[in-house]
């Protein structure tokens, strides 16, 4: 009976544990299965706006009462005028010492001219065309169309006229030779019968030695160009018999080539005849039988002379005009191709560009513009910032003292340079800057002070004084600014505890964008941006634990300007309303991407459901 009972219990205990097993193994993989259909990435979006982007920083401190303040100038110039004396009653405000502005004058109507510009052609970008506007960019394409087809009929001229030019050359080069040829037979045949023929060579030979000597020079000339222009015009006259009109034009070129050196050589030997005659004619020589042989050949060897030189200057302005358009076409066809190609993008050019107007500038020049112009302000806010620090002013009411002796009317003063002292029991802030912080601040910047005792007290007030050195305290450089503020409250009083933050920089109407959605990517700055064509820009942002998205972001490079705990400025790679993500949140594992940071799960075995911050550990029965 005991046995059967204790038999039972344990047969209920195995039943229990196996339940509960069989229950545990249910939730487990009855969760597995929800969250493994779940397991899709959720992104956290955020839009690109315009807006007011405010950097600052901040100190604390404690008022005090002041008793006398350098007064400073800011900015390095002339000095023009001293409008004050030691111990005179001054209000805030009043003009103290003015500098010379003519410099920065010109730096303001600068900068001006250079906004005035950017929002000139940012205004450019967003007019919409009418007929008129185009008719300016219409008549551009129709002169870039003229200068292509001008471009092209030069091509073709200079393609058909060297053509031209060359097969004219080369067919007056075949005709001048032939006739050449012709005429250097006769003259040949002139200067054989100077020499004499074969059988009385030597009798010829020796009349001319006898008037002129054995030695004479004229007659050994005369002897070796001879040689030089039989052997010459007999080689070169086979060749010519065996060159026809129609042979390839390098043929010819080398006719015309050897005909001209072969001319050139019966011409040497000809004058050579002709320096031999003019010698004999002051001699005495009509003794001899060969004399009227002599007279006769002397003015035939003179117009052989006057005709060979013609037939040179031929066949040199022939082969010259070969060369040239042989060496200078190749150079003028190719300036040609490029002035072809210039043209054609001159004409693509002014083609966009009335493409452009008709539809409309693109939306990423317009926003690009429009940091132009943003920046332009900026620089022009300066100028005008600048200028006006050319008049320094009493920040407050007092007793000017201690103005500076060595300073007077034309003498160049430093930014920072103590012009006096305005002696006045005004309540101050005197706060503490860390070295970071204190590079940013000057001098007339605007700050809000807040104060620990006054939870509704909050006024306003601007920088006049920042210590040019620091106090180093267990190893930490600290700066004292000095802020005067703008109304003295009488609820604020000396002793109490200040916080001032000062503005350093503001940039109005710039694109935004949260820090985190902005990732640092050592030399450049990128965000993923989101395809949202075809979805509501409010419905991708809706969800604030995330958006499932059907096309994976693309990273997009992006140009940052300034930033503040919170916001980043967005200068350049994205527009306003552009989608980006700050931050994704993975279902299957319940964490949170941001800034490629992902939380580690904890360790263990964990019964799904039950929490994420607790582990269950399976210990035994």
């Amino acid at each position: 009976m005991l046995k059967k009972f204790f038999r039972a219990i344990l047969r209920k205990k195995i039943i229990s544990i196996f339940i509960i097993l069989a229950i545990i193994g249910a939730s487990y993989f009855g969760y597995k299965r929800i969250r493994g259909s779940s397991n899709e990435t959720r992104y956290v979006l955020a839009a690109v706006e315009k807006g007011t982007l405010i950097v600052s920083v901040s100190g604390s401190g404690q008022v005090v009462v002041l008793d006398q303040a350098d007064i400073k100038s800011l900015v390095f110039g002339e000095l023009k005028a001293i409008y004050v004396r030691d111990n005179q009653e001054v209000k805030s405000g009043q003009l103290l010492f003015e500098l010379d502005k003519k410099d920065i004058q010109q730096e303001v109507k600068d900068a001006e001219v250079a906004l005035n510009s950017a929002k000139a052609k940012l205004a450019e970008l967003l007019s919409q065309p009418d007929a008129k506007s185009l008719v300016p960019a219409e008549n551009a394409v129709a002169q870039a169309e003229r200068d292509l087809n001008k471009a092209k009929e030069n091509y073709e001229e200079i393609t058909i006229d060297a053509e031209r030019s060359l097969a004219t050359a080369y067919e007056d080069g075949y005709s001048t030779v032939s006739t050449t040829f012709f005429k250097l037979s006769s003259h040949m045949e002139d200067l054989k019968n100077v020499l004499g023929t074969e059988e009385y060579a030597q009798k010829n030979i020796s009349a001319y030695r006898l008037i002129l000597g054995s030695e004479s020079p004229f007659i050994k000339r005369l002897l070796d160009d001879y040689s030089v222009a039989d052997n010459l015009f007999t080689e070169n006259f086979v060749f010519f018999r065996q060159v026809y009109r129609d042979a390839d034009r390098d043929t010819i070129y080398q006719l015309i080539n050897n005909t001209l050196e072969t001319t050139k050589a019966v011409s040497q030997a000809l004058e050579s005849a002709r320096h031999m005659f003019d010698a004999i004619s002051v001699e005495s020589y009509g003794y001899l039988t060969m004399a009227p042989q002599i007279d006769a050949l002397q003015p035939k060897i003179e117009s052989d002379v006057s005709s060979v030189y013609s037939d040179i200057n031929s066949l040199e302005k022939i082969k010259d005009t070969i060369d040239d358009t042989v060496k200078n076409t190749p150079q003028k066809i190719k300036d040609a191709e490029l002035a072809i190609k210039s043209a054609q993008e001159k004409l693509d050019e002014k083609n966009l560009d009335l493409e452009e107007l008709k539809t409309g500038a693109d939306p990423q020049d317009i926003e690009s513009q429009k940091n132009v112009v943003a920046q332009k302000e900026n620089a022009f806010s300066d100028a005008q910032e600048k200028l006006a620090e050319c008049l320094i002013r009493a920040p407050f009411d007092g007793t000017i003292v201690n103005i500076n002796s060595e300073i007077k009317n034309g003498n160049s003063v430093s930014a920072g340079t103590v012009l006096a002292s305005v002696v006045t029991q005004q309540k101050i802030a005197e706060i503490s800057l860390n070295e970071v912080d204190a590079a940013k601040v000057k001098v007339g910047q605007k700050v809000t002070l807040t104060f620990d005792a006054l939870a509704d007290v909050s006024i306003t007030g601007k920088v006049i004084d920042v210590d040019l050195s620091g106090t180093v305290t267990q190893g930490v450089v600290s700066y004292g600014v000095k802020i005067a503020f703008d109304t003295q409250e009488e609820k604020v009083k000396p002793g109490m505890s200040v916080t001032a933050d000062i503005i350093t920089d503001v940039k109005q109407d710039v694109l935004l964008l949260p820090n985190n959605a902005v990732k640092n990517q050592g030399t450049s700055y990128a965000v993923e941006l989101v395809d949202a064509s075809g979805q509501s820009t409010q419905a991708l942002l809706a969800s604030a634990s995330g958006t499932i998205l059907s096309d994976k972001p693309k990273s997009q490079t992006v140009e940052v300007g300034i930033s503040n705990d919170t916001s980043t400025e967005i200068v350049n790679g994205l527009k306003e309303g552009d989608v980006v993500v700050v931050s994704t949140v993975n279902s299957s594992s319940s964490s949170t991407n941001n800034s490629s940071t992902q939380n580690r799960s904890n360790q263990g075995f964990q019964i799904p459901g039950v929490g994420s911050e607790r582990n269950f550990q399976m210990r035994g029965l």
